[in-house]
């Protein structure tokens, strides 16, 4: 190699010779970097755990409420029919409204009864006349019997002729009063207090009147305060009943009036309460449920004889119980579970056995304890066995959070 001089020198192996080739730049370069290889990579940084609402369960007394399908009807209802036949004159009442006892509601033609009362009263008069004179005819026989100008069989005969005409007298009064009670019979009035449905004939129409009850129907009235609702109660309810009131937890509903709440359709809470007031004395072969009966206040009338209505009957003794929200219980496939957070901050799922529900809250009959923190908020990003970052909830509804009342 030709020097900076000119001179040649001789290049030596240790002299570092930069590589012009652009083959050997690249065989330089995948050693360079296959010599990094061994240098550990920077990790990413964790994400710190998720946050999650918990609350200790509400300790508190509660008593079990058992619900029922029922259905309303009257306390009484009647089916208003003539017991006199004859032209519906006239209609006095309003259809649907409420009626009154002795209200009247149809006015039958009166005229061919007035008539019959007439002539009934006629007949009455002319026995009552007979009737005098056969007094006057025997007390005559009396005096004549004394001077012999009589015989004692003329006596007698006058006194049988004085009672028949007495009797006569009595039949006659009876047919005036029969011939009055049709009089009153053509006014049709209420006979009980309620709401009466539509008219079932017009005026000028002719309706059959009796009293084997095969008259014309002309309406009918239902009252409305008070009002039963029935409903049918299944066998092992009915033995856990009795159960309870053997021993003592419990009163029977046949001699006690156990209070009821009802709930109307589309109410979200009872809004009316009531009392049994009748258990049927045998269970229905074919179903084997026992009909029980509860009488309800109406005072505003807003229930209808024929409605349906939830039923709530008391069905335990007070006891002391665990609560937590409704929305802290999930389902995993058969069984309910909770999510429970452990000391160290992870998760546990705890399953539990459920019973109902209470002022908004779940009774939680076995499964937690009074001192565990339950997940209420945040589930979806809970996992078991990892860690969260728990806060404590807000007072549930019925009670604040961990309260031990």
């Amino acid at each position: 190699m030709t020097g900076p001089d000119g001179s040649e020198r001789l290049v030596k192996k240790h002299d570092f010779v930069q590589p012009t080739h652009p083959a050997v730049a690249c065989l330089l370069a995948v050693a360079f970097a296959l010599g990094g290889c061994g240098q550990p990579a920077s990790q990413a940084a964790a994400p710190p755990p998720p946050s999650v609402t918990v609350a200790q369960p509400v300790k508190r007394t509660v008593t079990d409420w058992d619900e029922y399908t029922g259905r309303f009807e009257a306390v009484e209802e009647v089916q208003v029919r003539p017991r006199v036949g004859g032209f519906v004159n006239s209609v006095e009442f309003q259809d649907g409204a409420i009626v009154h006892q002795g209200d009247l509601l149809y006015v039958i033609d009166p005229r061919p009864f007035e008539a019959v009362a007439e002539q009934a009263d006629g007949q009455l008069s002319d026995a009552r006349a007979k009737v005098e004179l056969a007094k006057r005819e025997l007390d005559r026989g009396l005096n004549l019997v004394q001077t012999s100008a009589v015989s004692e069989q003329v006596v007698d005969q006058r006194r049988q002729a004085l009672q028949a005409a007495h009797a006569a007298e009595t039949q006659a009064e009876g047919a005036l009063k029969a011939a009055k009670l049709n009089i009153e019979f053509t006014h049709v009035t209420a006979p009980i207090t309620g709401r009466a449905s539509r008219h079932l004939v017009s005026p000028g129409n002719l309706v059959q009147g009796s009293d084997a009850g095969s008259s014309t129907l002309l309406t009918s009235i239902v009252t409305m305060d008070p009002i039963y609702i029935y409903f049918d109660m299944d066998e092992t309810t009915f033995i856990k009943y009795s159960k309870l009131w053997f021993e003592g937890k419990r009163p029977s509903s046949r001699d006690t009036a156990n209070p009821v709440q009802v709930t109307l359709a589309g109410e979200p809470k009872p809004s009316h309460d009531g009392s049994i007031n009748f258990l049927d004395n045998r269970l229905d072969v074919s179903t084997g449920t026992l009909r029980s009966r509860a009488v309800v206040k109406n005072t505003d009338l807003s229930i209808l004889p024929g409605q349906f209505g939830r039923v709530r009957l008391i069905g335990s003794a007070p006891y002391e119980a665990l609560l937590i929200p409704d929305a802290a219980v999930a389902t995993d496939q058969s069984r309910k579970i909770v999510f429970v957070v452990k000391p160290d901050d992870t998760v546990e799922a705890r399953p539990v056995v459920l019973g109902p529900l209470d002022d908004g809250l779940r009774v939680i009959r076995d499964g937690l304890k009074a001192e565990d923190r339950v997940i209420v908020n945040g589930i979806q990003r809970a996992r078991v066995g990892a860690k969260v970052a728990p806060s404590p909830a807000q007072a549930p509804a019925g009670g604040k959070a961990g309260d031990k009342s």
